[in-house]
């Protein structure tokens, strides 16, 4: 929680910028712009947007509201996300096109403590899978570190670049439509670092980088951070740009009353809230009797509320209404005001074009083989690239899950591009410990507990090797380790041998659908496996195991037991692009699978199994949902496959539907209502599902009237510990059943 209101303090550096103003048109617009002889002359006016998280919102509905008005600025001047809105305004981006921003990019995935799922290598994607919760830490023999509250490049720089006009990203802010300034902070000296030839990407981007949040940004050598913390209000800076009227807006969080500071944590808050609000409170002190101070009323908005976009856009532009009568004073005539909007939205020339690489360096991190991260990359010598593919080639390198920072720098000389990836490991990352708990009831008889912990040792070599060791204690017992080496520096291709032990209890079930005895199962193996990595997305494997197990009736106890021995070799074939796994929204999971004895046991055949899974996500609005289809089919003595509980025919009893075949289809859909506090997880949702599927063999075959049908109603919460389920299930002309579960449910 305690990284997540610095996130929150840190955030104060505004979203949103407003308008900026040029001199009007040259020749080039002659037949739309009047001539400079006939504008009247008037003053310089200057737009400075504060800080303020989620609050920044309100800029868009400021910008709005003067561009209704017909009021012109000469100069933009932005600080943190206030930068971010100014330079997309100053570069010619539309108030319409600020709108859409807000509407459509996953704000609480751009301040994720990690990349979007689907930037993660396909390993890290592995692991949500076997332990979907995000609770880990750093273990190393000097004790326990918790992960750094810091968010990857990607999804930040990803949205800044989808707000940028095309071909705007790398120009200087100098030489934008309108004069703008972005204001930053030197993390070393504390100095303010005014940004005024610096790539209008470059310069948003480094002034955006709160501490503990996003990573610091080098430019000319200096290592840059929110320009919030040292003017969250850059006055002063509009001034010395020639502004003769400012309309600052201000969209700071007020400081906490007495009663709110209950903690150590909101005393660490609110010491950082005084330091900001000193800085601004000295800004306003230098307006003058002509300029114009906005501040919306945001009461009930904090920093990280992105949901109420809505809201604090009406708010900028109920502040612009109040003081219209002052605003109107600057406004032009709506010909004259039309030509500055020509001018100021007309698009800026393409500079990032590709070119030739010729040097690709990675620079030494420290456990990690820099010949890793080149191949990981992407890039090769001898390639075209632009400027905007080779930083991307960088960030990507976040989705491995062990580095903290990522500095790309891009050089041009006579000869072609040169690159040169500059990496920081994650201390804490090396060495992981993910804890976890799952539950499941159906408030009956049906009851299960497991806690898991899971640990993974990576960069055990130069080719990237990794142990990856799971524990599970509760109604399931198992231990097992993998010992997972590339066959190259970065290569996609692997060997993994592993093994495994566990033990667990098996019920079985009558025809009708009555429990009738209990199996107690204990089993070890040991196993190899040869695969691919497909990219980021999907694997390829084939395995050999040599598996014993040892069976036992418990309820009615019998003390015979039986003992199995057999050598079994798999081929499966798995894909995950899945935004989440708690309730995806976008995404396929797919997975296929065939196993098979080398050996038969006694006169029967070769036991065997196959099955198909496969998941397609969807969303329109705040709708979500996804389409479920599964199958699978054992013979020859291998262990029959199994339907029953939520979401797998709701209100039948788990595990209750058993045959050598099973048919499982299910549509699933939600709506998001609210949503859970940032450091505590993401959506809340109310959402229902239709399900048929059964049961049946050679002598039994399926038949569409014989399939079960079932649905259910439920609340689904996305926590940190896992997706939360409160769910009641029916199967037509069956049972009835209410659920618990924390953790996966397919």
């Amino acid at each position: 929680m305690a990284r997540f209101r610095t996130l929150a303090a840190a955030l104060s550096c505004g979203f949103f910028l407003v308008a900026a103003f040029v001199a009007p048109a040259r020749a080039q617009n002659a037949t739309s712009v009047a001539p400079e002889a006939d504008l009247k002359p008037r003053p310089k006016v200057a737009l400075v947007l504060s800080g303020g998280g989620a609050r920044g919102f309100a800029h868009i509905g400021v910008l709005r509201a003067l561009q209704e008005l017909r009021i012109p600025v000469d100069f933009v001047v932005g600080t943190s996300m206030g930068s971010v809105v100014g330079g997309a305004y100053a570069a010619g981006s539309s108030v319409e096109q600020l709108e859409q921003l807000v509407r459509r990019t996953d704000w609480n995935a751009v301040v994720a403590d990690r990349p979007p799922r689907d930037e993660l290598v396909y390993r890290r994607r592995e692991e949500d899978l076997l332990l979907p919760s995000r609770i880990e830490f750093g273990v190393t023999l000097d004790g326990v570190s918790l992960p750094p509250a810091a968010a990857g490049n990607e999804a930040l720089e990803l949205a800044l670049t989808r707000v940028l006009p095309s071909g705007a990203r790398d120009k200087p802010v100098n030489l934008l439509q309108l004069p703008f300034r972005s204001v930053a902070s030197d993390l070393v000296t504390g100095e303010l670092v005014e940004l005024n030839d610096t790539p209008l990407f470059l310069a948003m981007r480094a002034s955006l980088a709160v501490p503990g949040v996003f990573a610091p940004v080098r430019v000319n050598q200096r290592l840059l951070v929110d320009g919030g913390l040292v003017r969250n209000l850059p006055v002063d800076v509009a001034r010395e740009m020639g502004a003769d009227i400012i309309i600052a807006v201000n969209v700071g969080t007020p400081l906490a009353q007495e009663k709110e500071l209950i903690s150590a944590v909101s005393v660490a808050q609110q010491m950082l809230q005084i330091l900001t609000e000193q800085n601004v409170q000295r800004s306003l002190k230098e307006l003058r009797p002509d300029d114009i101070l906005l501040a919306p009323d945001l009461g009930g908005i904090g920093f990280l509320d992105f949901a109420r976009h809505d809201r604090a856009m009406k708010e900028g532009e109920a502040a612009v209404r109040a003081m219209s009568a002052k605003l109107v004073k600057l406004a032009l005539p709506e010909a004259q005001y039309a030509a500055y909007e020509v001018k100021r939205l007309s698009a800026p020339l393409a500079i990032d074009q590709p070119v030739r690489l010729t040097k690709l360096e990675v620079a030494p991190s420290g456990h990690i083989n820099p010949k890793e991260l080149e191949v990981q990359s992407g890039l090769k010598v001898g390639q075209l690239i632009t400027s905007e593919e080779a930083q991307h080639a960088g960030n990507q390198l976040f989705g491995r899950g062990d580095l903290s920072r990522v500095e790309t720098e891009v050089r041009d000389d006579k000869d072609g591009r040169s690159v040169l990836i500059k990496p920081t490991e994650a201390d804490w990352a090396r060495s992981r410990l993910r804890v976890g708990l799952e539950l499941a009831s159906d408030f009956t008889d049906n009851n299960t507990f497991e806690l898991k912990v899971m640990h993974v040792l990576s960069s055990l070599n130069d080719w990237g090797a990794e142990l990856r060791t799971i524990a599970h204690i509760g109604t399931e017992r198992m231990i097992g380790t993998q010992f997972w080496q590339p066959l190259g520096a970065g290569s996609q291709w692997y060997v993994a041998p592993a093994l495994e032990y566990g033990s667990s209890a098996a019920d079985v079930f009558s025809a009708s659908g009555f429990r009738q005895s209990r199996y107690g199962y204990n089993y070890q193996a040991a196993q190899v496996s040869v695969g691919r990595q497909l990219g980021r997305w999907g694997d390829l494997r084939y395995s050999v195991a040599r598996q014993k197990s040892e069976m036992h009736q418990t309820i009615p106890e019998q003390f015979t037991r039986q003992t199995v021995s057999q050598t079994v070799q798999a081929l499966s074939f798995n894909v995950d692009s899945l935004d989440t796994p708690a309730f995806p929204t976008r995404g396929t999971l797919f997975s296929v699978d065939w196993q098979r004895g080398l050996h038969k046991a006694d006169n029967s055949a070769v036991p065997t199994r196959q099955s198909i899974e496969a998941l397609e996500a969807f969303h329109t609005g705040r709708w979500a949902g996804h389409v479920y289809a599964e199958w699978a089919r054992s013979q020859g003595g291998a262990s029959d496959n199994n339907l029953g509980g939520f979401l797998r025919l709701s209100g039948s009893t788990p595990n209750s539907v058993i045959g050598s075949r099973t048919v499982l289809g299910r549509v699933v859909m939600a709506r998001s209502i609210g949503a859970m506090p940032a450091a505590l997880g993401g959506d809340v949702r109310l959402g229902f599902s239709l399900e048929a599927g059964g049961a049946y063999s050679p002598d039994n075959p399926l038949r569409f009237g014989t399939l079960k049908q079932a649905a259910s109603g439920f609340i689904a919460v996305d926590t940190r510990f896992g997706p939360v389920y409160f769910g009641a299930g029916t199967t037509r002309e069956g049972k009835s059943s209410g659920y618990l579960f924390l953790g996966p449910i397919w």
